[in-house]
């Protein structure tokens, strides 16, 4: 829309000082042509924006033309400029809308306030794109359109048709009850109701959204807490999923249950190692896990598992054994 164009424009000006029609262009994704147009409404709506020619010209405006911002201490200010790398935001199709917020906000704080922190964020790296063992953090993609019309859909209340591909499954057209919308380590879930069911959609997943003019049947309130933690429960006790007790390091708790669905039980052994009773999705990704963790970890059942296990290392063992 071109008045929260303007308003950027103002924005970008105030913050960067001096810019050229061609930096302002690309800067809004427009044409050097609609960014002179978008000076001339500014100045006729009296923002005190001016040109000036030569090599180092452009556009800016008359020094402290600004709106003040009061009432922020500088943590709560910092929170609002860190908020902007946020992933969740992305996830929903509000990327573009939160840096816009963030740019106003900032831009609104008083000098000092601003200064400082945009200073302190630039002491923050939020979620790179690599973590410390070089492994890539790959985000998931969503169409910033599909994303908006499922969130419509759940703001309004409607009911919404998605064209959404399962695991192993061709894509099908699902209308859907949207109840809310959840993100979990960079991965976004549309919460419905399918007929009587409780469902859960992975917005990576689905391939387009309409939202129809038609009232979903849900209830005024919702908990979205309550229903993640019981989608959970349910996901994690159901399917193939393998239960396995298991003796580990403490040093090695927490990487061992970052791998897990759930843990259903912890106590100290007397060797002063943890006792866990945790749950996997399936076998393979029961052995996965605990080879992972060599010596520092024992499955004590089910005994298929131990036996697996045995197996592999007795191969690898041999593979690297002595030379004939």
């Amino acid at each position: 829309m071109r008045a929260d164009r303007l308003v950027s424009v103002v924005l970008l000006l105030r913050q960067r000082g001096r810019m050229t029609a061609e930096q302002l262009a690309r800067e809004l994704e427009v044409s050097t042509r609609t960014v002179l147009r978008d000076m001339e409404a500014l100045s006729a709506a009296g923002v005190p924006v001016y040109s000036e020619r030569g090599r180092h010209g452009g556009f800016a405006l008359l020094p402290d033309f600004r709106t003040a911002l009061t009432g922020l201490n500088h943590d709560e200010a910092l929170a609002l400029v860190v908020a902007g790398s946020r992933r969740g935001a992305q996830l929903f199709g509000l990327g573009s809308a939160l840096a816009s917020a963030v740019l106003k906000v900032v831009d609104a704080l008083p000098e000092g306030l601003r200064d400082t922190a945009a200073g302190a964020a630039q002491r923050l790296l939020i979620d790179p794109e690599t973590d410390l063992l070089s492994r890539r953090v790959a985000p998931e993609e969503i169409s910033d359109s599909i994303a908006a019309e499922i969130r419509r859909a759940v703001f309004a209340g409607h009911r919404l048709r998605i064209h959404y591909e399962a695991v192993g499954r061709l894509p099908k057209w699902r209308t859907v009850e949207p109840i809310g919308l959840v993100t979990v380590r960079d991965q976004g879930y549309l919460l419905a109701r399918r007929g009587t069911e409780d469902r859960t959609y992975r917005l990576s997943r689905v391939l387009a959204a309409e939202e129809l003019d038609e009232p979903a049947r849900r209830s005024e309130t919702v908990d979205l807490d309550r229903a993640w933690r019981e989608r959970n429960v349910r996901f994690r006790t159901g399917g193939d999923n393998v239960a396995v007790a298991v003796r580990v390091d403490p040093a090695r708790r927490e990487h061992l249950v970052a791998t897990a669905l759930a843990v259903a039980s912890e106590e100290t052994t007397e060797d002063g190692r943890l006792r866990l009773h945790v749950v996997f999705q399936d076998a393979r990704h029961a052995e996965w896990a605990l080879w992972q963790h060599a010596l520092y970890a024992e499955a004590e059942a089910p005994q298929w598992l131990r036996s697996s296990l045995h197996e592999r290392a007795a191969a690898v063992a041999a593979r690297y054994g002595p030379s004939v």
